[in-house]
């Protein structure tokens, strides 16, 4: 695992802290901060390269928050708390992400926009597309670029599978595929994801969705 990704699972904006030069001069609040799960980091700064958004910043939250769905809302608030005043726009690379709601009851209080769709997986794939196939798929188990990165500390540790094998029949009986839905091919992350199919004993499907709706969320900036 590479040490951005070690910084972005474990602590998020204390180890990968403000990425980008686009901070608001005194008296001038034109920059934007996206505050986004640590989990979408290359993707948002790879889009922000290819729409040459030099106006817009990063900054992350630990993506091994999504082990605590219910921290997820209150550490977004503080953040948009502790940059607003620097930022003439917030906006939350987040989708609801098993907060119920919550997530967006506090982005409504604070009046800030996020990503639509209920998760990445549905964001990258095109919220509309995937809600239209979604009643075919809740048996599917997705995988994104991160997660295929870094399946040992995201799923297999936090699930337990490492000590205890034999709960995949617990967490996995009822699916019926993985799906890896693949944003930017890289060497060898193919291999990567028919090792975590074959871990989880299920069979692999591959699609190639790029950023899906993260690019026009973001290029309206």
């Amino acid at each position: 695992m590479k040490q951005d990704d070690i910084s972005i699972i474990e602590a998020g904006s204390k180890a990968l802290p403000i990425i980008g030069t686009s901070f608001a001069t005194v008296g001038e609040k034109a920059s934007v901060l996206v505050i986004a799960c640590g989990a979408l980091a290359r993707e948002i700064l790879a889009v922000k390269e290819q729409l040459g958004l030099d106006h817009l910043t990063l900054t992350c939250l630990p993506a091994n928050l999504h082990n605590r769905p219910e921290d997820i809302p209150q550490a977004v608030r503080d953040a948009i708390h502790k940059h607003r005043a620097n930022y003439g726009k917030i906006l939350i690379g987040f989708g609801d992400c098993g907060t119920g709601g919550l997530l967006d009851r506090v982005l409504q209080e604070e009046g800030v926009e996020r990503l639509e769709g209920a998760h990445c997986y549905a964001f990258f794939s095109g919220s509309k597309a995937f809600e239209t196939r979604a009643d075919e798929e809740f048996t599917s188990f997705y995988l994104t670029d991160f997660l295929v990165r870094n399946f040992e500390t995201m799923v297999i540790r936090p699930l337990g599978l490492d000590r205890f094998p034999q709960l995949r029949d617990t967490y996995f009986q009822h699916y019926e595929k993985l799906v890896y839905i693949v944003q930017h091919a890289e060497d060898g992350m193919i291999d990567k994801a028919k090792k975590a199919a074959e871990r989880l004993q299920l069979p692999l499907e591959i699609r190639q969705t790029g950023y899906g709706d993260l690019e026009a969320f973001l290029a309206r900036a």
